[in-house]
């Protein structure tokens, strides 16, 4: 990781309006090392996280086990450092076998909204490439906005700015 010429917290004082007029070499310098400060700070935290899990992970585990949950919050004390466990239950369903359970209970006559909560989307390439008439009957329910704005940022070279 390369040396920023502006510390941290002279960026962090100045005004949306004083860093969109520095000189464009000085914005790319910024964005570069913000990147690899991201990228840097990243690795770090997975590295720590990694220790915590093999200093705390067991202990941790055969607690939450000891009092019946596999999933939960926990705690553990080290000396004078008190450590919270967490471990929450992630759980994915096999779409096609939902796809067929709610085929039978529509079959059955019940209302499908009482069992699996349904999310209807339509991919925007399928959108773009269907029929006019088609497109006509799904607009109203179409909404669209603009996303957060990206920037990236190179460097022309032999621009001589």
């Amino acid at each position: 990781m390369s040396t920023l010429s502006m510390m941290p917290a002279e960026l962090e004082a100045m005004a949306i309006a004083e860093l969109a007029a520095l000189p464009p070499q000085q914005l790319l310098q910024i964005e570069t090392h913000l990147a690899d400060l991201s990228a840097w700070t990243k690795k770090i935290q997975s590295r720590l996280h990694a220790a915590l899990d093999q200093r705390y992970g067991e202990p941790a585990r055969v607690a939450l086990l000891d009092s019946g949950r596999d999933f939960g919050t926990t705690h553990l004390q080290d000396g004078t450092l008190h450590v919270k466990f967490e471990l929450p239950k992630k759980v994915t369903w096999d779409q096609k076998q939902l796809a067929a359970i709610a085929q039978r209970i529509v079959a059955s006559g019940d209302r499908l909204e009482d069992y699996i909560d349904l999310k209807y989307t339509v991919s925007e390439s399928r959108f773009t490439n269907w029929p006019e008439g088609l497109r006509e009957q799904f607009a109203s329910a179409r909404t669209v906005a603009a996303g957060k704005p990206t920037f990236a940022l190179t460097l022309v070279e032999g621009d001589g700015a």
